[in-house]
């Protein structure tokens, strides 16, 4: 996963991610609040086929931004697949994820990298997302994906969310948000980076647990609100959205819990996430067709 560049030799450069489909409405902002951080060297954005004036605006940026690098592919290979692009593109020891609807306060890496530095085998650090409201986006402190969880919770997005320990500044967790993660680039090509085996959605919690697995730590900073639009490009998808979700469910499981007798279980989960997946699928068809015919 390293690509064919050398790291650079100061150990805190950062190499900033982004993967951008069809997200000018928030992807300047974004940029914006990552360009304002002393310890980035480094922005690799990756797009992924958008049809929406972000190539535009990126190329506008890149005439007056040296440590930008504009990645563009023709097609959508998946978040996971353009995130390995991006850090092979890169070389700095330190690689930050971020969503193109993230917006980081000023001093954000600093405070990542000095959590990450007090921990022994620091795997990946996410942050306190939150809407502008305040509220704070369950996925960005969770347990692991187990369909008994998912189930239990009756398929909630908060299924699986852990609660945000207020006397814990930086808090263990077993998974937490790809929407930024801070991550050295040692564990990251130590696991293998991203399974682009994933298009969208569930790739961030198998990152997380073959961190973990391999003897890395994952943990929040809660000391660190950072403001997340969240699914801004999603909106408009809402089919292929679940369908790549569920899809998701199913390479963890199968990677994950089918393990032994579980195995057996096999044609009972694949019924039941498609079920699942109708059940969540079709009311957002439904009311995104609603919504065009009244446009």
């Amino acid at each position: 996963m390293s690509g064919q560049h050398q790291p650079l030799t100061d150990t805190t450069a950062v190499a900033a991610v982004v993967v951008s489909y069809n997200s000018a409405a928030t992807l300047a902002a974004c940029l914006a609040s990552l360009r304002a951080q002393p310890e980035l060297a480094e922005i690799r954005v990756v797009d992924n086929g958008s049809r929406d004036g972000s190539v535009a605006l990126l190329e506008a940026l890149r005439a007056q931004e040296p440590r930008l690098q504009l990645l563009r592919l023709p097609g959508n290979p998946g978040f996971a697949a353009a995130c390995n692009l991006g850090a092979a593109a890169s070389r700095s020891p330190w690689l930050l994820f971020v969503n193109p609807d993230i917006e980081l306060p000023a001093g954000a890496l600093a405070r990542l990298l000095a959590h990450a530095a007090s921990l022994p085998r620091p795997g990946a650090i996410g942050a306190d997302l939150q809407d502008r409201s305040g509220r704070r986006d369950p996925a960005a402190r969770r347990h692991d994906l187990s369909l008994r969880r998912l189930w239990a919770g009756l398929g909630r997005r908060d299924a699986l969310a852990l609660i945000f320990d207020e006397h814990q500044p930086l808090q263990p967790v077993e998974a937490c948000s790809g929407a930024l993660l801070l991550m050295p680039r040692s564990a990251f090509e130590a696991v293998g980076g991203w399974d682009a085996g994933y298009r969208l959605h569930v790739e961030d919690l198998d990152l997380c647990r073959r961190l973990r697995e391999a003897d890395f730590t994952i943990a929040v900073a809660n000391d660190l609100p950072v403001l997340h639009h969240r699914g801004v490009s999603s909106r408009s998808r809402p089919f292929f959205v679940e369908w790549h979700k569920h899809r998701g469910l199913w390479r963890y499981w199968w990677r994950f819990e089918a393990r032994g007798p579980a195995r057996l279980a096999a044609p009972l989960v694949f019924g039941l996430l498609g079920l699942r997946l109708l059940a969540l699928a079709w009311p957002k068809i439904a009311y995104q067709a609603l919504k065009t015919r009244v446009a």
